[in-house]
């Protein structure tokens, strides 16, 4: 890790020696090199988020006491950054940093009591995406650590986790059609992994997109091919040694993950002045032979495009533990992982130009056996966001 990081500040440090003026020979040469005519520093992109927010969770376990009950709250944020050089016309390289320490699934950092901010704040904050990216009409291919690519219907997490990256090689071609995705990613390249053994991870999806009157109707299939799960230890040290609801045999998973996924999106472009979105999904895993299947069913009204602009989604949710991995679905629906079954509402408000409010409530049920060999639980979780783009 440490060779990539040294490589990216060099090839940073490389475009950067480029942005002080000059000659017309040698800035035509440049131009002809490349293949752009802007300015250096006209093809240094940055973008970048902070959110702030309170979160209470709550579980209540159903054996007949109260005594295993579990109340928790906190303060939170999360930092993103993001910048990116067109080095040519077609190849880009990507940079990225993300609060959390690293968390494969979420960026969340807890304010600390017993330690004042600027002993964490950027001690907190760790490479997310390091990539070059080469995009020529409707195809992209990304080889490095990025975000996947992989086309998710009204963004369900049912499979992927918002704030996951793949390391590897991804391919996407999309145009007005369809939807290409394939790759390769290698999950245990990463600074928290505490599995005992490398794990692949090879994927392909292919989505068709119908147009319809005042409509679209989005169509697609997936299968996810792990290898190298079963009988390992937990990917991640994050996940507490926990199979965060996957099914473990003396502290090792006990099943392979292949899975297959299936879904449909209807949009609806104007509803009384909203757009309108219904979608559902299964996902079953091949490699199991019980607990593996899982479904979601969603609807989204309205986006939070222009200032006052409001939308709102509902999803249930339905996931048996070994249906998917539980390290890379969800991080905040069920406490993270699988096992478990119930609702998400979800609303955000653009209140200026660059700012939003945000509430999210999780009304849960986790599976027996989900958390400790503890029996099932009702599990509530409220997140209220203050979000701010830059």
């Amino acid at each position: 890790m440490k060779k990539i990081v040294l490589s990216a500040l060099a090839t940073l440090g490389t475009v950067a020696l480029h942005a002080t003026p000059n000659p017309p020979l040698v800035h035509k040469s440049i131009t002809e090199a490349t293949g752009l005519e802007h300015d250096i520093l006209e093809r240094i992109h940055f973008a970048g988020d902070l959110r702030l927010r309170y979160e209470s969770k709550e579980t209540y376990y159903k054996d007949g006491t109260d005594t295993t009950d579990k109340y928790t709250y906190h303060n939170r944020y999360r930092l993103r950054l993001v910048a990116g050089v067109d080095l040519t016309k077609n190849l880009k390289f990507d940079v990225g940093m993300r609060s959390g320490y690293a968390n494969p699934t979420s960026g969340n950092q807890t304010f600390l009591d017993d330690k004042p901010l600027n002993d964490y704040f950027w001690q907190s904050l760790r490479f997310n995406i390091l990539d070059i990216a080469y995009k020529s009409g409707d195809s992209t291919l990304k080889v490095g650590k990025h975000p996947y690519m992989l086309y998710r219907p009204i963004k369900s997490q049912l499979i992927w986790d918002n704030d996951l990256s793949f390391n590897g090689a991804s391919y996407n071609y999309n145009n007005d059609a369809s939807i290409i995705n394939f790759g390769v990613s290698q999950p245990t390249y990463a600074e928290q992994v505490s599995a005992r053994h490398t794990i692949n991870l090879f994927f392909a999806q292919y989505v068709q997109k119908i147009k319809l009157d005042n409509s679209q109707l989005n169509l697609g299939t997936a299968i996810y091919y792990y290898d190298g799960v079963k009988g390992n230890t937990p990917i991640y040290s994050t996940n507490k040694n926990t199979g965060m609801g996957n099914t473990l045999v003396n502290g090792v998973f006990a099943n392979d993950y292949h899975i297959f996924e299936a879904f449909g999106e209807l949009k609806l472009k104007d509803i009384y002045g909203k757009p309108l979105a219904f979608a559902t999904g299964i996902a079953y895993n091949s490699a199991a032979s019980d607990k593996n299947f899982a479904y979601d069913v969603a609807f989204k009204i309205g986006k939070a495009k222009k200032v006052h602009d409001w939308q709102f989604k509902y999803s249930y949710t339905y996931l048996e533990a070994n249906a998917v991995v539980g390290a890379h679905s969800d991080s905040d629906n069920f406490g993270g992982g699988t096992a478990a079954k119930g609702h998400a509402l979800r609303g955000k408000y653009k209140f200026g130009k660059k700012t939003y409010l945000a509430a999210t409530l999780f009304y849960n049920t986790l599976f027996a056996g989900k958390k400790d060999a503890k029996p099932e639980a009702d599990y509530e979780r409220v997140q209220l966001d203050a979000i701010i783009k830059f």
